[in-house]
């Protein structure tokens, strides 16, 4: 009896201790895998970006943020997310050098760029990260007329002409208004064989003419083609384009002989994106805007494609033998703006209000 209660104890021993080290085994495995399974879900973040931009690049963007969503999350085990802001480039530059926590900045032009740049927050020689001196795209300046043309507008001299009324946005706030007046310029050097004061009385002239100065593009084009005021809008050929997208019998573009190559500049925040952990998602998200998809979402959107291959697809849209200056004729955006734009310039002393 009393060796069959101890063969008993032992076997009862030997079974708890089995059943012991088999729970422990199994606890031991789940908390390996529960802890794998966190590692995982901590691995595949959830990104989120903001890209502060100009005015008319509101159909643009909301069209190629879809598609760089879909392209980041077929090649990435994350998902992103991206806020869009939009105002005059003069503007939003601005609030972002005073603390927009922008992760990419795709401004109307190099100088704005530059101005967030000496807030301290992108690091110098960004215009050389990304091709082509930064720009993926590039557009021009037209004039947007009422369908017939009826005060019969066909080049710059025309705006100055007491009859008409001119919309633009203002150059101190829009970087479209910029590209506006330097077209106007470059049409009046040439035609007044770079006499300086006349070039400066024809600017006098044109900004006369000038009905409202909106903040930005997208107001100027509201106040013409939604409030019915002025002759002629001097707008963005992207802009133009939409309007008479929209507007198939009311409008049309007229090209004038003389424009300018307008390069919208794109850079990374470089202040923001290391604070919050998005230099990856924000570089690829700017180095994509020159992926063909990318470059053909630009065209359909009234941009011209920095890729020739696509640009060429494009060329029953836009007038590709269109004369074009460009900013170095002006001896670059610094030069530029500091004679024309920075307080006290050429701008202010033209549109002095009596």
């Amino acid at each position: 009896m009393k060796n069959t209660f101890f063969k008993t104890t032992a076997a009862s021993l030997a079974l708890i201790t089995t059943l012991f080290a088999a729970t422990s085994c199994a606890s031991a495995s789940a908390s390996s895998e529960t802890e794998s399974a966190g590692a995982a879900a901590e691995s595949a973040k959830n990104y989120s970006i903001i890209n502060v931009s100009y005015d008319p690049t509101r159909e643009l963007y909301a069209a190629y943020n879809e598609a760089f969503k879909k392209h980041w999350e077929s090649e990435h085990d994350s998902t992103v997310e991206i806020t869009q802001s939009h105002g005059g480039s003069g503007k939003q530059a601005l609030e972002v050098a005073n603390g927009n926590p922008a992760d990419v900045v795709t401004l109307a032009l190099e100088y704005d760029v530059n101005s967030v740049r000496d807030a301290g927050l992108i690091e110098p020689g960004w215009v050389s990260e990304f091709p082509l001196d930064s720009s993926p795209y590039t557009s021009t300046i037209v004039f947007l007329v009422r369908k017939g043309n009826p005060k019969n507008i066909l080049d710059w001299g025309d705006i100055a002409r007491d009859d008409v009324g001119v919309i633009t946005p203002n150059p101190k706030t829009s970087g479209g208004a910029r590209w506006n007046y330097l077209a106007a310029w470059a049409w009046a050097q040439k035609e007044y064989g770079n006499d300086e004061a006349k070039v400066i009385d024809y600017i006098k002239k044109v900004y006369a003419n000038v009905l409202v100065l909106d903040s930005g593009a997208r107001g100027s084009t509201n106040s013409f083609v939604e409030n019915k005021q002025g002759d002629v809008l001097l707008a963005w050929e992207n802009e133009a384009f939409l309007s008479l997208k929209e507007y198939p019998d009311d409008y049309e573009i007229v090209t004038p002989s003389i424009s300018i190559l307008a390069q919208p500049s794109v850079a990374i925040v470089d202040k923001v994106v290391d604070k919050n952990g998005t230099r990856e998602v924000a570089t690829e998200y700017l180095n994509y805007l020159y992926s063909e998809e990318a470059q053909r979402i630009a065209g359909e959107n009234f941009y011209r494609p920095s890729n020739e291959k696509v640009l060429a697809e494009f060329a029953d849209v836009f007038d590709l033998n269109i004369n074009l200056v460009t900013i170095n004729d002006f001896g670059g955006w610094d030069e530029a703006f500091e004679k024309h734009f920075a307080d006290g310039g050429l701008f202010d002393q033209i549109y002095e209000q009596d």
